[in-house]
């Protein structure tokens, strides 16, 4: 008793020197974690939870995968970081490797998700002026409502969400939204306005709750772009590398956007990773000091992301996200026929959905979040109402049969 009782201080004592020293500009779910293996995470009094929601689907090859953390210790011994002053022997190779896997001309390395999208539409601008013959400072690049790629002022400039825009302003020109899987939306816009560069959007909206759009629209988005002479980007920070069952969420469709913008599962979560890719007519519009990072294409991510890549190729993981991504919503289906408490299942791979019925607070789902995390899983809702499930893609069909179980006891108990 003495032990746990003394667990249990820790853990309150962490979360309280967050809340007394740190930003509050997150809200977890009030568990403190100090160990992760496969599915699996550990809390400090040693409680075991399946990890439903993979750091956003950064960690898509579970949590400290031993050929990734190999990777990353061997090159920490030779060399970290050089900058981009000098060459490294790892960013190279990297850059060729990415290329390859993905079949683009160019790779461009970042650090965190939001530079990729950034980087993206930098590139996008630049394209704008130089090759399209867009006038200085006119370009414009559409976004769909209810997107989401990260919290700067760039990003959120794009954002139809309050809680990301409100007391930030003011935001960035430059940005024209149109509605999420609506082609005549967008093919009114782009007809409408000579003066845009992109159109960038998710093949699926994790952060809106893992909306998916109708079969069809992003090969509409790809054709409808090289019509108006339009970059399609494609933001796979979430959505790709295995995720939604596919290497690309644009692969199920076999469309080719003129800029992938990766990240997360790009280091399988073990170093800050992100990347945009695209060919030379689009890349090499910027020039040596119009854009970097001191830490983008370091020696460490290089080495990290090849791994990460290798063990995502090498163990199937997109093949297993299909088949286990059917299976759990198969489970959720069956659910929802017993329990009025979920009103649409959805989602592709292993990036689902539950929607709540509670439109209103919202507090229906953070509830039934604590719940799940007291009978041992862990999930976070999105937008009030929704819960988005998004286990590593390592799972098994036993592990993922032990989940559902919980979420099924835990949704019924309720």
């Amino acid at each position: 008793m003495e032990t746990l009782t003394n667990s249990l201080s820790t853990a309150q004592q962490i979360m309280d020197l967050e809340d007394q020293y740190g930003a509050h500009n997150y809200h977890p779910l009030p568990v403190v974690l100090n160990r992760g293996e496969g599915v699996y995470v550990w809390d400090v009094e040693g409680q075991r939870y399946c990890d439903f929601l993979s750091a956003y689907s950064a960690v898509n090859q579970g949590h400290c995968h031993p050929r990734i953390v190999d990777a990353l210790i061997q090159q920490a011994q030779r060399l970290t970081l050089t900058s981009r002053a000098f060459y490294n022997d790892q960013l190279g190779e990297t850059e060729q490797y990415l290329c390859a896997y993905f079949g683009y001309d160019k790779a461009l390395l970042m650090n965190s998700g939001v530079e990729g999208g950034e980087t993206a539409l930098k590139l996008t601008r630049k394209w704008g002026y130089k090759v399209k013959g867009i006038p200085q400072n006119q370009a414009q690049v559409v976004f769909a409502t209810g997107n989401f790629w990260g919290r700067t002022l760039a990003a959120i400039s794009s954002s139809t969400d309050a809680s990301s825009t409100n007391d930030y302003g003011p935001l960035l020109p430059g940005y024209q939204l149109i509605p999420y899987n609506d082609l005549a939306a967008l093919e009114r816009v782009l007809a409408k306005d000579p003066n845009i560069a992109g159109f960038m959007v998710e093949p699926i909206q994790g952060e809106a709750g893992v909306v998916v759009p109708d079969a069809g629209y992003l090969r509409g988005v790809r054709a409808l772009c090289t019509a108006y002479n339009v970059l399609f980007i494609a933001d796979e920070v979430q959505t790709g590398l295995g995720r939604t069952g596919r290497r690309l969420a644009c692969d199920r469709e076999g469309v080719r956007p003129d800029l992938l913008v990766l990240g997360k599962a790009l280091s399988g979560g073990v170093y800050p990773v992100s990347c945009v890719l695209a060919d030379d007519d689009v890349m090499l519009t910027i020039r040596p000091g119009e854009h970097g990072s001191t830490y983008g294409g370091n020696p460490l991510a290089c080495a990290v992301t090849r791994a990460a890549l290798d063990v995502l190729r090498d163990e199937n993981l997109a093949e297993n996200a299909q088949q286990m991504g059917e299976l759990f919503r198969q489970r959720m289906t069956e659910l929802a026929q017993k329990s009025a408490l979920i009103t649409l299942v959805r989602g592709q791979g292993l990036l689902n959905a539950l929607v709540i019925d509670d439109e209103e607070s919202g507090e229906t789902a953070w509830n039934l979040c604590l719940k799940l995390m007291e009978n041992g899983l862990l999930a976070k809702p999105t937008h009030g109402n929704k819960i988005r499930f998004a286990p590593p893609l390592i799972i098994t069909e036993a592990q993922m049969e032990e989940a559902c179980a919980i979420i099924s006891q835990t949704v019924l108990a309720f």
